[in-house]
């Protein structure tokens, strides 16, 4: 499985990006891709899942309605679009993967990607 996140850069708040997550090696059906971010001094936060399997799409809290994950399964992409963005935002932003059962995100991870950054100014 590999995976690699890519898409990230600078925005001023209010601004927008999107992050891609290419990956490849696993059957797709029985998967989820995950986007986490890490601000620096701060642990790794969960961002937004989708499965495969049934296309379930959950957000944290905090991303609801600015983030919006979808998948190109023509391209082999994870994209995550983040609108009115905001400094708080600003992370190293990583996709991983895991199998996943319908309807559900993984708890964990076992995959990961290298990380993009986001950089947010006020």
């Amino acid at each position: 499985v590999q995976l690699q996140a890519s898409g990230g850069g600078l925005a001023q708040a209010g601004g927008h990006l999107t992050l891609s997550c290419a990956y490849s090696g696993f059957i797709l059906d029985y998967y989820a891709i995950g986007w986490f971010r890490q601000a620096p001094g701060k642990e790794r936060e969960w961002v937004s899942c989708i499965v495969f399997s049934d296309n379930t799409i959950r957000y944290a809290d905090s991303m609801k309605g600015r983030f919006t994950i979808s998948r190109d399964n023509a391209k082999n992409t994870v994209s995550l679009q983040m609108n009115d963005l905001k400094p708080e935002d600003t992370a190293v932003y990583y996709c991983a993967a895991n199998s996943a059962d319908p309807g559900f995100c993984p708890y964990q991870y076992n995959y990961w990607g290298r990380g993009t950054q986001v950089t947010v100014s006020s």
